[in-house]
């Protein structure tokens, strides 16, 4: 192993040493955590796209440290978002496993751990908790959570993996206007920059966390948004030729699961288009928080953290929204700024996950770790420590375990290599130094039977698919149970919706 795929992959920025910079207050800094939906770092300024304009995004990443390799837990909303409360792989969490699946109200989370040690610990916006009166840890909702409040349908592994009946119609319906997603995400950002006026000269630490749902779909954006990108200038998605019937047999099951068709050149840049916009819609209001530190005299006392809770595929490999694992679906924005305590114009290209930012958030607010809790503080690496590159195991772990699929996929990506596994299908492994696209499968390889050897012991240290498989059965049938006592039969869910009905 090299000292490249054991660190990150070649072309990573040399290691500098920076001093050890200390705060500028005297107790822990405010926590300012943004978690948008579906954002995926691709398609941003900061994360080098030459169309999407990201400029309040852009500009936090140059004021802190931007993490280039950062990935998700599980690349769909709920499961995302409760590994991301307690710092647990999602097979490891009591409950959250699907969108139907609610974390157990008995875990604790990093929001009880920082109200332990004295924050006002708010959530304002989405986090996905189906219960308005129970938040995890969180003393209050600042704003609506939508998507929380909708129903969802119920994964059912024992049918298999179902057909869509029609196009998933979120392609076709981009374009310019409003949604019912844009007025939550404005009031969003309403309450929020009331609660940091308010909490401007407060003794004691606040935590917030600020869930987006934009750039999600639906693709529809503001006008002054769809303004600002031209249809025609819009890039397409990268397909060499023969790609799409050379793709692995689970990825052919769910683009008929979320009747994902070969939608039109013009259908697609239209719905990119959206995307694009949304981007920016996104940033806008981002840069609205920000605005809001820096009025009030707080910018300077507070850790902004920026995230999303999963990518989207945006028509790459011939895929939408996400429940996948490649790059734009799985990877994740990760900013983390702190003026004058965190180096600013940073990059760490070393792998990381979202569980070790719930390790570093309890860092810096001087807060116990939480029991059981798999990440690893990220701090050593954003502050260049020295020692910290060379330890850091550049090993992340994800898991799918919903729609789409009828049995357990996971992802280990270890230096440049990522391996895909399925109990149902052949492994997949790419070399993401050599083959940043995805488009060359090595499993099959001769040459690197070593490697995929490797990375399959390296994933079933820490995960056994026929116990995730057998678990995850048992729940979706508990759950279906329950349905049928309370509703009646239903008979299978699609999982082909728009708008805020499937995250």
């Amino acid at each position: 192993m090299t000292k490249e795929e054991a660190g990150g992959c070649r072309g990573a920025h040399p290691r500098k040493q920076v001093p050890t910079l200390r705060p500028m207050i005297n107790r822990p800094p405010n926590l300012l955590v943004i978690m948008s939906d579906e954002h995926a770092p691709q398609f941003s300024g900061f994360g080098g796209h030459p169309l999407v304009q990201t400029p309040n995004l852009d500009r936090l990443a140059a004021s802190g440290v931007h993490f280039t390799n950062a990935y998700c837990a599980s690349p769909l909303c709920t499961p995302s978002r409760m590994s991301f409360m307690t710092g647990r792989h999602v097979h490891r969490n009591p409950g959250g496993w699907d969108n139907t699946s609610h974390l157990s109200r008995d875990v604790a989370t990093w929001a009880h751990a920082v109200r332990a040690v004295g924050y006002d610990c708010v959530l304002a916006g989405k986090q996905h908790f189906p219960d308005p009166q129970y938040l995890h840890g969180f003393r209050a909702q600042l704003a609506f959570d939508l998507h929380a409040s909708q129903t969802h349908g119920q994964a059912d592994w024992s049918r298999g993996v179902p057909v869509a009946a029609q196009p998933w119609p979120g392609v076709t319906q981009a374009g310019p206007g409003r949604t019912r997603e844009l007025d939550v995400d404005d009031g969003v950002t309403q309450a929020a920059v009331r609660y940091i006026t308010e909490m401007r000269g407060e003794d004691r630490p606040w935590a917030m966390n600020v869930g987006y749902i934009a750039p999600h779909f639906p693709l529809i954006a503001p006008q002054r948004f769809w303004d600002v990108y031209d249809t025609e200038t819009i890039d397409l998605p990268v397909i060499p030729p023969g790609h799409l019937a050379a793709l692995p047999p689970a990825m052919h099951r769910m683009r008929a699961a979320f009747g994902l068709a070969d939608f039109s050149d013009d259908e697609v840049r239209r719905a990119r288009h959206g995307y694009y916009a949304l981007c920016t819609y996104l940033d806008e209001q981002v840069g609205t928080l920000l605005g809001a530190l820096e009025a009030t005299g707080q910018l300077q006392d507070t850790v902004v953290i920026y995230t999303s809770d999963h990518g989207e595929m945006a028509g790459e490999h011939g895929m939408w929204r996400k429940s996948n694992f490649y790059e734009q679906s799985v990877r994740v924005p990760l900013i983390m700024s702190w003026p004058g305590a965190l180096p600013s114009g940073r990059e760490v290209v070393h792998p990381v996950s979202h569980v070790d930012v719930v390790a570093s958030i309890l860092d810096l607010a001087g807060a116990d770790h939480l029991p059981g809790m798999d990440g690893t503080s990220l701090l050593p690496l954003a502050r260049d420590n020295h020692g910290a590159a060379e330890s850091w195991a550049g090993e992340v772990f994800a898991e799918y375990l919903a729609h789409g699929v009828a049995s357990p996929v996971a992802m280990l990506r270890h230096g440049p290599y990522k391996l895909i596994y399925a109990l149902d299908d052949p492994p997949v492994l790419f070399n993401l130094e050599d083959d940043p696209g995805e488009f060359r499968d090595l499993a099959g390889d001769p040459a690197h039977a070593e490697v995929l050897s490797d990375m399959r012991a390296r994933l079933f240290r820490r995960w056994n698919p026929t116990e995730v498989d057998r678990a995850v059965r048992q729940h979706q049938a508990e759950r279906l149970l329950i349905h049928r006592a309370l509703y009646g039969e239903t008979g299978p869910a699609s999982f082909a919706h728009v708008g805020g009905g499937t995250q």
